[in-house]
């Protein structure tokens, strides 16, 4: 007699269906949107439609398709997005460089079996908690100790680290890095825990001193997960707003460093409609060449030979 066999593949796509369905409503509708308000010109009315206050209200009026002119003009020498883009960058490599280095250490030094450390769930715990405060609550913090009459200038005199380019790309980076390097340290211990021990035996024996096993079998092993940090950590800075915003408010200050892709979409949504959208499909364009470089450059095919799919005899 056949046994009747029971698929349950089904249940995971029924299970599938909300998130499917929420995605396409509030992310892939509006993504759609976007590209199409790209190629539209949209101009000001002032005064044409009378509010409720009194007096009159500025509308957005669609006067057509205008081709590539929103790219052109956004993408112009000295333009909005250069401008922005540059500082974006700039921001983000600052915050981001410390973070994958003290995390890289801080990973290897949790997973070292041979230093037996104690209280390591306290730690990681420590180092996590960052993550959880909202990012606006440590910017407002930061704020008022680096503003002109904080504690730093009461302290020390006056360091007024928020009105110099670099004293403020410094605060901004420092935030950005104190609330993420848990969350990096996290993800690349479980990445080092999961390399297979007797390949650090083997090292050992054979003479490789500490240097030696981390860039030759430590780095290699967790090139994946360390490619996952990376594009989603540069992908998570190309989308930069909260703390640049609440540190250098709407201008930027100073000098307008601290100006970012999406403080200037933010700026112009109620106004320059196809300007905007032009440069959210440029953030999103520039997001995925540079996630498929970076996946591209940390694969490594010699780990898929040794460790993977075994070499023919």
């Amino acid at each position: 007699m056949r046994r009747k066999t029971i698929s349950y593949a089904k249940w995971g796509y029924i299970f599938l269906i909300p998130f499917v369905v929420i995605y396409c409503i509030f992310s892939l509708w509006p993504l759609i949107q976007t590209f199409g308000y790209s190629f539209l010109d949209y101009v000001i009315s002032q005064g044409s439609v009378t509010s409720i206050r009194g007096g009159g209200a500025d509308t957005i009026q669609n006067k057509g398709f205008c081709g590539l002119s929103n790219y052109i003009a956004v993408m112009k020498s000295g333009g909005i997005f250069a401008v922005s883009f540059w500082n974006t960058i700039v921001l983000w490599l600052v915050g981001f460089i410390p973070q994958i280095i003290v995390s890289l250490l801080l990973a290897s030094w949790f997973t070292d079996i041979r230093l037996k450390l104690k209280a390591q769930g306290f730690f990681k715990t420590v180092m996590y908690m960052p993550n959880v405060i909202m990012a606006s609550a440590l910017s407002l913090l930061f704020y008022s100790l680096c503003t002109k009459g904080g504690a730093l200038d009461t302290l020390f005199g006056g360091p007024e680290l928020l009105t110099k380019v670099w004293g403020a790309r410094g605060v901004v980076g420092f935030i950005n890095f104190l609330m993420w390097y848990g969350n990096t340290t996290i993800l690349l211990m479980a990445a080092m825990m999961g390399i297979d021990t007797s390949l650090y035996e083997a090292a050992q024996i054979d003479g490789a001193n500490p240097t030696q096993v981390f860039w030759q079998i430590t780095m290699p092993l967790i090139k994946p997960i360390l490619a996952y940090v990376v594009v989603t950590s540069m992908i998570g800075g190309l989308q930069m707003y909260d703390v640049p915003y609440i540190i250098g408010g709407t201008a930027g200050n100073p000098n307008q460093v601290l100006k970012t892709l999406v403080s200037q979409i933010q700026l112009g949504k109620n106004s320059s409609v196809g300007a905007v959208s032009a440069l959210s499909v440029l953030v999103f364009i520039v997001s995925a060449i540079l996630g498929f470089i970076t996946l591209k450059l940390m694969d490594d095919n010699s780990i898929k030979t040794r460790y993977g799919k075994k070499k023919k005899k």
